[in-house]
């Protein structure tokens, strides 16, 4: 399983068994009828985490790939589209314990899952595989700036400094 160990400061895993969204920063797993979605251990570090979830539409609706599905609060506001065309079911669970998301983001923290009208296996092998979403990942935030914001100064943030001297801005 690919681990990048200093991710905004923190250690992150991508497993090499599910299928991505790399758009999103979702992770999808294949079930008997339905792929199960939720958010990746770097979109979480990303996003600041989730602090409460609401859903758009209804429980076993029909919706477009595209589509808004799902919106979440999170550092920032989001809205997450459904990333193959299916009947949504939602984790329901969530609501009660939100803090799920973060502390099992691959097991009991998946947000919804979507059973495709179309043809299961073709839906799944169309989300990209975890080394294109790892290649994806080296062009965010996460990876040009390993160590987070804790303890230094990011490097516009110094260069402004160094050119300012040590006047307050």
């Amino acid at each position: 399983m690919p681990v990048i160990e200093k991710f905004l400061g923190q250690r992150v895993e991508i497993p090499e068994d599910f299928r991505y969204d790399h758009r999103q920063g979702l992770w999808g797993k294949c079930t008997n009828d339905s792929i199960v979605f939720g958010l990746t251990q770097p979109a979480l570090v990303l996003s600041g985490g989730v602090k409460d979830i609401d859903w758009l539409v209804d429980e076993t609706q029909s919706v477009d790939k595209g589509e808004a599905i799902l919106f979440a609060i999170t550092g920032k506001i989001l809205y997450i589209e459904a990333p193959v065309s299916g009947a949504v079911r939602f984790n329901n669970e969530l609501r009660q314990e939100i803090s799920r998301i973060a502390g099992e983001p691959y097991g009991q923290g998946w947000l919804f899952s979507l059973q495709p009208a179309d043809d299961l296996q073709q839906a799944y092998q169309a989300l990209s595989s975890a080394q294109d979403y790892l290649e994806k990942l080296r062009l965010s935030e996460g990876f040009k700036n390993p160590e987070g914001v804790k303890g230094g100064v990011s490097g516009i943030c110094k260069a402004v400094y160094t050119t300012i001297g040590a006047q307050k801005i």
